[in-house]
């Protein structure tokens, strides 16, 4: 299914992103496109493969936050309740390895973390009811669960987030932050569609070793009453504790989580709403903030005083979401899914915590970033695409 446009020298593996990828008008497939990543390389920026898969595009979504050591890589189409395992040993051969929809009885997976065992533990949003595609069909549920799934996609486990005690709040799992270390799984609930959104307010504990549901909290709503809404993804810091990024753009920390109180605090607030997706590198956050169509950094080195540092704005047009770290060449690449917007990739000075543009990575048209623009993509489709989950090679 995939094409080459390029083969590596024979004495140099090469290094890749791996962008998931819908047809701009949902009229065709999403694909995965790969593009050259090598500073080094006279093609850095290029597109040199992408392979097809046969899900006709609804909403592309997630794909896995970093590449997993075994070169197979988790992303779905949420609204579609569509996935994929891609497998992408052979860079410039991308493939489909397994196409799944539900799983282990819940349906609609949102974010896919690996187990110090090698499996993935997804978040699905709701209890499946028997429809593979329909996205209001499932609303009819308040909750979800977790499901472990091996590379093969065979179902390890599975369990429900269910709370009796909390009947009437929409218990949606959206994002996972893993803590071997502690035997705790934390997982934050939030909805991909607009009920139960401004009422999503909490994370749950659970146990990793057997999945047991150990808790259900409440985020700090902070001064402005708002800083809660719709917990998003989870990032865990040097020091053990989870950073918890909300769609009010409220930057939460969560510690205490091998105790049965675990404490929420909120630490920062970014200006405006719609927030996306976050990464830590080091002592620093990076965040995606709308309002002001870019990027701002956050120093977390000192929880107790925890501080801006800087921005980077991309343009007056940029919609800024998607946001991952490459440990290889120190860099982050950023995309919005929005249509006209280009891919970028963002240095990050680790003195400072200073944003910069990475002039260098060029597509073929010579501008700074890879452009989704229409064109003949080497799986043989031609059209614009819409980039959403980003993630580099090892």
């Amino acid at each position: 299914m995939g094409a080459i446009a390029q083969a590596p020298p024979a004495d140099k593996p090469g290094h890749y992103l791996f962008v998931w990828t819908a047809d701009q008008v949902k009229q065709g497939n999403d694909f995965l496109a790969v593009i050259d990543a090598d500073p080094a390389s006279p093609t850095y920026g290029e597109l040199v493969a992408s392979t097809d898969t046969d899900i006709k595009s609804v909403r592309i979504h997630h794909t896995e936050y970093e590449m997993p050591a075994g070169g197979m890589l988790f992303a779905n189409d949420h609204d579609a309740n569509q996935s994929v395992i891609f497998d992408l040993r052979d860079p410039l051969k991308p493939k489909v390895a397994v196409r799944f929809q539900s799983m282990g009885g819940y349906g609609m997976p949102h974010s896919f973390l690996r187990l110090p065992n090698g499996n993935v533990l997804a978040s699905f949003q709701f209890v499946d009811h028997g429809s593979h595609a329909d996205h209001a069909a499932m609303m009819n549920g308040q909750t979800g669960g977790l499901v472990e799934i091996n590379d093969s996609g065979m179902v390890v486990r599975s369990v429900s987030n269910a709370d009796l005690t909390l009947p009437d709040d929409g218990l949606l799992p959206y994002s996972l932050a893993i803590l071997p270390e502690i035997d705790r799984v934390l997982v934050t609930n939030s909805p991909m569609q607009d009920p139960y959104l401004l009422s999503s307010n909490t994370y749950q504990v659970f146990r990793l070793s057997d999945l047991k549901l150990l808790g259900t909290h409440r985020l700090d709503p902070g001064p402005t009453g708002n800083g809660n809404v719709a917990p998003e993804e989870a990032r865990v810091a040097a020091d053990g504790s989870v950073y918890v990024q909300t769609l009010s753009c409220g930057i939460q920390r969560i510690t205490a989580l091998d105790t049965e109180n675990p404490k929420a605090k909120l630490v920062h607030k970014f200006p405006g709403d719609f927030c996306g997706v976050p990464t830590i590198v080091g002592r620093y956050l990076v965040q995606s903030v709308p309002n002001f169509h870019g990027f701002a950094v956050l120093d977390i080195g000192d929880p107790e005083n925890v501080r801006e540092v800087s921005r980077l704005s991309i343009s007056n047009e940029f919609s800024p979401h998607w946001t991952g770290w490459d440990k290889k060449t120190k860099r982050l690449v950023v995309t919005s899914g929005k249509k006209g917007d280009r891919l970028y990739l963002l240095k990050l000075d680790d003195k400072t915590g200073q944003l910069t543009i990475d002039e260098t990575f060029r597509d073929t048209d010579d501008k700074v970033g890879f452009s989704f623009a229409s064109r003949q993509w080497p799986h043989g489709w031609s059209g614009e695409g819409t980039p959403h989950g980003a993630v580099f090679s090892r």
